[in-house]
């Protein structure tokens, strides 16, 4: 098999259709690295206390404007604002918005110490501070429109603008406390819960050394070790190269954090050779976006809605890593089993050995990766110092490249290193900053402790029907928001009033953010369908609904947790096993039911006219079998048991009685 390039240019044409990012050229690309390069410095300084600021030391606000500083401008160099747009020069127009962009950024920095002292947040401020937060507010959403385009802006700017009409009688349960435009522009500057709120503390404090340790693994051969190592585990199994895909995607995804990315590293190797043996272009492509789409899900590197998660909680970024680790696995042990029973339903054979990667080889090359995600692991779970791990992980993985890899870093790679952070730094300042005005906009106004308690009252207190709700908003908002806004965006308005209903605080969160990057699979958006059927030549929205079908498991994950907290950790641990078994053999029927193959069983087409009576008894059946009972469900555990039997242990027999009347 040919070796894997993680930065070949394969991927790049996909890219190009997923965004449109303009390349920096001369004396701008080299402000971006060294802009970069003070990012890292200012976190490290901050994280670390090293003081390197001799007889000063900076508010965390002030640090906080430090990074916008040096980074939001260059939304404007690195995002081009039309279709039209030059992708190789940058225009005068943009020059200038990355001119005022850095003058606003500065000028405010220069006046949150005084701001804090004399409470200008709340009234007072003068009147430059407040016609300068005009202009940054207006360049904030237009960096949230370059980087999260119109759906995302459209979203978050009515909202921005919600104090300053609060008290209007038409809003209903929405109406809160009025304020001022001077008010609401001092209050989304200079407070700590606007701007700089939530989301830009949780980039500044954990976000960015996370970023950091990802792009060194990806630019030291870690995609390449990776993949490898799937293909030397799972290429000889039955529909061995899916497999594969879903391995590797899961190990790059635990890296990484980036559906996208992860779809274009893992799926450029791993759709040609499902296609090879045997799998629909389509399918191939599904399968890959779906085990991409996990990336932001699983542990110890997970999407940025993690980070922000884990500020909102008040909780260490640790703890929301644990708690999503049960629904990662199960997750991927869905998908795992749907491969499996659609390759044996199709009879479709693994790769043959001497074409894979010799496992022992693979990991000879590339055992320090291991050896990296332990220390981080470790130092995150068990030394508690997560703002650290990625820092120290990182610098052990830079030492290690250079002493046992062939290809060793040059000052070339180290700038090309800090340029690509410079653009994860710049996109995620540009939705982070922008998104934060909506909790600023909220927190203003004081409404969300009576919004929960409407929304309840509408939902006739019923929290069955209010997850639904939750649900069905978190769909449709994800459609068109980003994952982080559509999580920020739920978890101010109905967190609390799911809170209320008696569930538990971490299930709540997690709820809400497994459901709003749903919309990576489901169309019309589906970014991560669309870009595994660009390397798949595969039709994008057929690709789409493949990827419903294929992830279907991942929309009743959700109700799991909230049903028993258990299942995030939140309960007693022989809870936490008995649930997590429960699911995972509820999830063996489920996949044999959408697919008709049942493990143990056979292949369902056997049973002729019963097939599908069969099928739809075997995924109910697993369905009831995987839903914890208690709680909020009206049967008790031992209940939904004996009603998963009811419907399984006939299923299973009927099936094995077809079988022997049916030819062969």
């Amino acid at each position: 098999m040919p070796p894997l390039d993680p930065h070949a240019p394969l991927a790049a044409p996909v890219e190009a259709e997923v965004t449109r990012i303009r390349s920096l050229r001369g004396a701008w690309r080299w402000s971006l690295i060294l802009c970069t390069a003070a990012t890292i410095f200012l976190c490290v300084n901050q994280q670390f206390a090293l003081r390197f600021f001799v007889g000063f030391t900076p508010l965390n606000t002030e640090y906080y404007y430090g990074l916008v500083l040096v980074m939001l401008p260059f939304v404007f160099l690195i995002f081009p604002g039309t279709e039209r747009a030059s992708l190789t020069r940058v225009p005068w127009y943009d020059a200038l918005l990355f001119a005022l962009t850095a003058a606003a950024a500065l000028f405010l920095m220069l006046h949150i110490r005084k701001a804090a002292e004399l409470g200008w947040e709340f009234g007072g401020a003068p009147a430059q501070v407040v016609w300068v937060g005009y202009l940054m507010w207006a360049l904030l959403m237009e960096a949230l429109r370059r980087t999260g385009g119109w759906g995302l802006v459209l979203s978050i700017l009515p909202f921005t603008f919600y104090p300053v009409f609060a008290d209007a009688g038409w809003l209903g349960p929405l109406k809160g406390t009025e304020s001022s435009m001077a008010q609401a522009s001092a209050y989304h500057m200079l407070s700590s819960e606007s701007l700089l709120g939530i989301p830009v503390q949780a980039f500044a404090e954990v976000v960015i050394g996370f970023l950091v340790f990802g792009t060194g693994l990806m630019m030291t051969g870690a995609g390449k070790f990776f993949i490898n190592l799937a293909f030397g585990l799972c290429g000889t199994f039955r529909g061995g190269a899916a497999k594969v895909g879903i391995f590797a995607s899961a190990l790059l995804g635990m890296m990484s954090g980036s559906v996208v990315s992860n779809v274009l590293t893992a799926g450029t190797m791993t759709i040609p050779t499902m296609k090879k043996t045997g799998f629909t272009a389509s399918y191939a492509a599904a399968i890959e976006a779906c085990a991409s789409t996990g990336a932001v899900l699983a542990p110890p590197v997970m999407g940025a809605t993690a980070f922000v998660m884990a500020q909102f909680l008040n909780v260490s970024y640790a703890e929301v890593a644990l708690a999503a680790a049960i629904p990662a696995a199960l997750y991927y042990f869905g998908l795992f089993m749907q491969v499996d029973a659609y390759a044996a339903r199709h009879g479709l054979k693994g790769i043959p050995r001497a074409e894979l990667p010799r496992l022992w080889q693979t990991l000879k090359e590339g055992w320090y990766f291991v050896l990296v995600v332990v220390l981080l692991i470790y130092m995150m779970l068990v030394m508690k110092r997560e703002s650290h791990a990625p820092f120290y992980a990182t610098l052990l993985l830079v030492v290690l490249n250079q002493l046992f890899n062939k290809e060793k870093w040059g000052w070339g790679t180290v700038a090309k290193f800090l340029e690509v952070n410079g653009r994860t730094f710049a996109e995620l300042v540009g939705i982070l900053a922008g998104c934060g005005l909506l909790i600023g906009a909220f927190s203003l106004t004081g409404v969300i402790s009576s919004l929960a308690n409407d929304l309840l009252r509408i939902a006739g207190g019923n929290a069955l029907l209010l997850l639904g709700m939750t649900a069905v908003t978190s769909l449709v908002l994800g459609l068109g928001l980003t994952t982080t806004a559509c999580y920020i965006f739920l978890a101010i308005l109905v967190g609390p009033a799911l809170e209320k209903a008696g569930l538990n605080k971490m299930a709540v969160h997690m709820f809400v953010f497994y459901w709003g990057m749903l919309s990576a699979i489901t169309p019309p958006v589906a970014i991560a369908s669309f870009a595994a059927a660009g390397i798949a030549g595969a039709p994008p929205m057929k690709t789409g609904w493949e990827s419903m079908r294929v992830g279907s498991i991942i929309y009743f994950i959700p109700f799991f947790f909230v049903m028993n907290p258990a299942f995030v950790l939140q309960g007693p641990l022989g809870e936490t096993l008995y649930v997590t078994l429960c699911a995972a053999i509820g999830l063996v029927f489920i996949c044999g039911g959408i697919q008709g193959f049942q493990m143990f069983v056979g292949d369902l087409r056997r049973a002729g006219t019963l097939e599908w009576p069969l099928r739809t008894a075997l995924i109910l059946g697993g369905l009831v079998l995987a839903t914890p009972g208690g709680g909020i469900v009206p049967l008790s555990a031992a209940q939904m048991v004996m009603l998963a039997a009811a419907l399984l242990v006939p299923a299973v027999i009927l099936s094995l009685w077809a079988f022997r009347r049916s030819p062969t």
